[in-house]
């Protein structure tokens, strides 16, 4: 890895500091948080095995994603309320504890509906763990918070590539495999944070129920969540959908989605933060949103190479998608970071949630272009969202650009 992805400069001190020379409590939490991020791109490879074993139709299978997607998105009123209550490491311990019990159970589902339920259990666990993970990282974590989130941007990324990797490697001898392994490997998380993190200290004001939401009557921000709710609507109909089009084998739908993910990393932690130091956050962020409703166009009306070759492209866009508008939602408003990031993601969440159910539903009602066409409307309106409220996002998009570029550049996927 070049010495720049390991390397920050910290805003505070403007001093290099670096990510590998970490406390054995921040290893332990970035490497669970790997294993949580897998879990969101796990099934993609399986989704098709999982239709043919359990006798589902492809808008069944995907309310897996809608389920999960779904819970989170309520989750993320509860996340806050629970951790300033009883603390960041018992936080993290419960959600890994929700995650290791209802991954499990998800591989023993003997109907469609079974699975769906177990998955937003997993919703659940996954939201209490990564909600708070980014937190407890940076208080534990040493050279600053620039280095510290570093670090969870470059667990993320890893997490979004290896998921659909492993979900074809255990997901080729049987679907149920999977869910078994990041049970298996959570309970792993579970052990080494129970060794290794301590209590992290509470914050002096609890956080309540209704906080994420009041935090959106600020204008920028709603600005932020309402495009980003365009944008992850397109987002989530690749990751999916697109596993159907493509009609694969579990290794060569891995295959093509660790691309994507690898791809994802890589434009999120290096190429994001250097195109907004040169252009500016808002205007790479409206260029990459119609780029990325052209690559859907081209995805549902290609043929299925160049859909493959769309599918692996679109990482890219999404990583630098993901890193802009989590900088913006972290700092646009006066809000403190966690509350700001909940009300965000509260909101974008349910186009999470939506995506995947609409979408075969919208194929089984045109053809298997349209949802792809949905896909790149909503990603434009994304943009015009940005382009229209331009000045209410220009302040903060400015301050950004002067200092490292991921100082809050947390491409967080549950925060």
């Amino acid at each position: 890895m070049p010495s720049e992805a390991v390397t920050g400069e910290d805003p505070f001190n403007q001093e290099p500091v670096s990510i590998l020379r970490q406390p054995k409590a921040v290893w332990a939490t970035a490497g669970a948080s790997v294993v949580a991020f897998m879990g969101i791109g796990l099934v993609d490879p399986i989704l098709p095995s999982i239709a043919k074993g359990l006798e589902a139709t492809p808008s069944q299978v995907s309310l897996l994603f809608t389920s999960y997607f779904l819970i989170t998105a309520v989750a993320m009123l509860v996340t806050g309320f629970v951790s300033s209550r009883i603390g960041g490491r018992k936080t993290l311990l419960a959600g890994l504890a929700l995650v290791v019990v209802f991954a499990a159970l998800s591989g023993t589902s003997s109907s469609v509906g079974e699975l769906v339920g177990f998955r937003a259990g997993w919703g659940l666990g996954n939201a209490l763990f990564v909600s708070t993970a980014l937190a407890v990282i940076v208080g534990a974590a040493a050279g600053g918070s620039s280095a510290a989130i570093l670090l969870y941007e470059s667990a993320l990324g890893l997490g979004m590539a290896c998921g659909p990797l492993l979900g074809a490697l255990l997901g080729d001898a049987s679907w149920r495999y999977p869910f078994f392994g990041t049970a298996a490997l959570m309970a792993i998380g579970f052990v080494c944070i129970t060794a290794f993190l301590k209590e992290q200290p509470k914050p002096a004001r609890k956080t309540s129920l209704l906080d994420p939401v009041k935090a959106l009557g600020h204008g920028g921000l709603a600005s932020v969540a309402a495009s980003a709710f365009f944008y992850n609507y397109a987002f989530f109909t690749i990751l999916a959908f697109t596993p159907f089009v493509l009609n694969m084998t579990p290794y060569k739908s891995g295959a093509v989605f660790f691309a994507w993910g690898l791809l994802l990393a890589v434009f999120s932690v290096l190429v994001a933060p250097r195109l907004q130091q040169r252009f500016g956050s808002l205007k790479v962020l409206g260029a990459s949103l119609v780029l990325l409703a052209a690559d859907l166009v081209v995805l549902g009306y290609g043929s299925h190479t160049t859909a493959i070759v769309c599918t692996i492209v679109s990482g890219a866009l999404i990583g630098m998608n993901n890193t802009v508008y989590t900088e913006l939602a972290l700092g646009v408003s006066d809000a403190p970071r966690p509350v700001a990031s909940a009300g965000y993601n509260f909101v974008r969440w349910f186009a999470a949630a939506a995506a995947p159910y609409l979408a075969p539903k919208i194929e089984e009602w045109s053809n298997i272009h349209i949802p792809f066409v949905v896909a790149a409307v909503a990603s434009v309106i994304g943009a015009i969202v940005v382009w229209v409220r331009r000045s209410a996002l220009s302040h903060e998009a400015e301050e950004l650009e002067p200092k490292h570029a991921t100082e809050d550049g947390v491409t967080v996927f549950a925060n």
